[in-house]
């Protein structure tokens, strides 16, 4: 039937041809082999060339397309009119818009092996090459990006080794050669294989930790983080490997610190207890007694206060180092308070063992030293625990070997006492120290010394911190060493962080009354109170009745107080904060050190511990611990405060590192009320001055 229609109307199936090919994405022609015209375009073709499709049929292919084009194309045609099938793409310049791209495809028409004509198609692939090029220009932008950074990078499909930058090959020593092939595994590290693989196959990009091995057999830290970069057939991935011994070494050494004593590097308290445990645990084992002897300095605030902190700190080391050199290997040495020391003897099989160690080592202690130039003889009183008796745990056979040390005290010098029952009536002298405390509060025996925190680069006076003292009536100043730690364990030291809050807000205000410029004060806030008390009520009420504005009181936290992730916490900070008080972290990098609370609270400013000021210029770890806080410190936007600047060389180190404020002797010691308005008038007049010089 249908063969019947179209031998009727032929016209009818030429229509419809011309129907289906007009829908057609391409441009479609033919074109006859002999005479090169015409017999038929689709509209797409025609209104390429500006044309109907009658318009285009009959004539040449030149007459349609142009002598300009036809000179591009004329080679192709002929190729075509040899019988080949013939491809190839040719860019059409449409000024102002963008160019085009098109492809022809010529295929050639036979009958009976003769051919007829050809057939072109015409494809406009400009979208093709954008993407192309686009993605040219993204493996450019990789490729110059890999070239200049610092970070190794290596790219891997499906875990074999593609292509590194020249970071890559100074970081691991191996060269891009020697890489390329390889299984990426055989760079990791065996201990971290299987969890690279997991984080391979499973397409992670998060960051870890894991470590390589370099060329010549060392070990290097690294962070891995890796990108899925997509790609036709296979994707691949690129790996950035950054090197992190500098920041391991640091987070070490702030892991030694909150361990160990900065001055003698023995381990502190809480290194001890955590040592004891172990001891302890193998003496139940073995069934084997164990001795802890409390040791204590007799009259070492006379030789701080006659010959200087200095001289005392050297002695301290000094017995700490004839300890350390007076026992085993096994035993333990710890400084766990100002002159006071620990020392667990682990293979005392008795008493009388125990007290002939003791004796020995009273004795080195007593031996004659030298401390800048001069001599010095010291005694100690001890205090002796013995396990399995006088206590089961690190915390009793410690308290019990400090009570005994501290009858030793009352009955002389050069005493040694061990731990009995009847000892513990000494909790009757803790009531009096109590009671004294409660006193001093009472009697306002509590006053404020101010310590300047100046500007690094001009020497301008930023701020003070109060530190509180106490006028003992018998002991004369007492520091807050020797007493905020008692106040703490025995509920007291909220009634003493008030005092000190409203004293120091009170002398800011009374010196901007008198006339002196506006400086911010500075004062510690206890852990234990901060978590306790509403902090933020009272300090907004101690700002009202002292007429002090917000912006001159900045508080001091310890990482401790900041490490608890208490949602009371925060918001506590968070107020301080809206009531416009400055937030500042004290005596960073000897608590629990973790960079996460950085971020997680709201503070200005961060305090380098004294401790690591001391090692430097010298120390290339200390100067290195110095340099990444200071740069971490900028990189959260933080004010950096470098704590215990005693030389020239430390400040001229803070200044090249951009530290912008310092605190410490090189600048003043703390001073009383009184000495601290007179400290601030004579800069005030060393500035005046220097200014009209300058304008002079």
């Amino acid at each position: 039937m249908a063969e019947n229609v179209d031998a009727q109307h032929p016209g009818a199936h030429d229509a419809l041809l011309q129907l289906i090919a007009d829908t057609a994405p391409a441009m479609l022609a033919y074109f006859d082999a002999r005479t090169l015209r015409c017999r038929f375009a689709n509209a797409h073709y025609a209104r390429n060339f500006g044309l109907t499709p009658a318009e285009a049929v009959g004539k040449t292919v030149r007459e349609i397309v142009g002598d300009a084009v036809w000179q591009q194309i004329h080679t192709h045609v002929e190729r075509g009119l040899r019988g080949e099938q013939v491809r190839y793409e040719r860019e059409v310049l449409q000024p102002p818009a963008p160019p085009r791209h098109i492809e022809s495809l010529l295929l050639p028409h036979f009958e009976n092996g003769v051919l007829q004509g050809t057939v072109v198609q015409i494809i406009d692939v400009s979208r093709h090459h954008r993407v192309a090029q686009q993605l040219r220009d993204s493996e450019e932008r990789m490729r110059k990006f890999a070239e200049v950074t610092t970070e190794a990078l290596v790219m891997h499909r499906d875990g074999i080794i593609l292509d590194g930058n020249e970071a890559l090959s100074r970081l691991t020593g191996y060269t891009l050669d020697e890489l390329a092939g390889r299984p990426v595994l055989d760079y990791i590290c065996p201990e971290f294989r299987l969890y690279a693989l997991q984080y391979m196959r499973s397409g992670r990009e998060d960051r870890f930790d894991a470590a390589i091995p370099h060329k010549d057999g060392h070990r290097i830290p690294v962070e891995i983080e890796a990108k899925t970069m997509p790609e036709e057939g296979s994707p691949y991935r690129i790996v950035l490997v950054r090197d992190i011994t500098v920041r391991q070494l640091a987070q070490e050494r702030m892991d030694f610190l909150a361990q160990h004593d900065q001055l003698t590097q023995l381990p502190n308290r809480v290194r001890l207890n955590q040592l004891m445990r172990q001891a302890l645990s193998l003496a139940g084992v073995h069934k084997r007694p164990l001795a802890v002897l409390s040791i204590d300095l007799d009259h070492f605030k006379t030789i701080n206060d006659s010959l200087g902190h200095r001289a005392g700190d050297l002695l301290l080391c000094e017995v700490a180092q004839r300890l350390r050199g007076s026992v085993h290997a096994h035993d333990l040495v710890a400084r766990v308070g100002g002159d006071e020391f620990v020392v667990v003897l682990t293979d005392a099989p008795s008493a009388q063992a125990a007290e002939i160690q003791a004796s020995h080592l009273q004795r080195i202690i007593e031996a004659p030293c030298s401390i800048d130039g001069t001599p010095l003889v010291v005694s100690p009183c001890m205090g002796i625990a013995m396990y399995p008796g006088d206590g089961q745990s690190p915390e009793d056979l410690l308290n019990h070997a400090e009570t005994a040390m501290q009858l030793a005290k009352e009955i002389g010098r050069r005493n040694l006492q061990f731990y009995s029952p009847a000892h513990d009536g000494q909790a009757t002298d803790m009531l009096k120290q109590e009671q004294m405390l409660r006193q001093a509060l009472a009697r306002n025996e509590f006053e404020l010394h101010y310590q300047p925190q100046t500007f690094t680069a001009s020497g301008r006076l930023a701020s003070f911190e109060a530190l509180v003292r106490w006028r003992h009536p018998q002991r004369g100043l007492v520091l807050p060493g020797e007493f905020i730690g008692f106040a703490e364990a025995r509920g007291l030291i909220s009634a003493i962080d008030r005092w000190v809050m409203r004293e120091a807000c009170r002398q800011a205000r009374q010196w901007q009354d008198e006339g002196l410029p506006p400086v911010a004060v500075a004062v510690n806030l206890s852990a234990v109170e901060f978590r306790q008390r509403d902090i933020a009520r009272e300090v907004a009420q101690v700002l009202q009745d002292t007429g002090l504005e917000a912006r001159w009181l900045h508080i001091e936290l310890t990482e401790s107080t900041l490490m608890h992730t208490s949602g009371q916490v925060h918001d506590t900070l968070l107020a301080l904060k809206e009531l416009g008080v400055g937030l500042a972290i004290d005596d960073f990098g000897t608590g629990d050190s973790s960079l996460a609370y950085l971020r997680r609270h709201p503070i200005n400013q961060l305090k380098i511990d004294r401790s690591f000021i001391a090692d430097v210029p010298d120390s290339e770890d200390g100067t290195a611990i110095v340099t990444a806080i200071v740069q971490m410190g900028h990189s959260l936007h933080l004010d950096i405060v470098a704590e215990g600047v005693e030389t020239p060389q430390q400040l001229a180190l803070l200044r090249d590192l951009g530290c912008g404020m310092m605190q410490g002797y090189l600048v003043a010691p703390p001073l009383p009320a009184d000495q601290a308005r007179t400290w601030q008038l004579q800069q005030l007049q060393h500035l005046h001055h220097s200014h009209t010089d300058h304008r002079q």
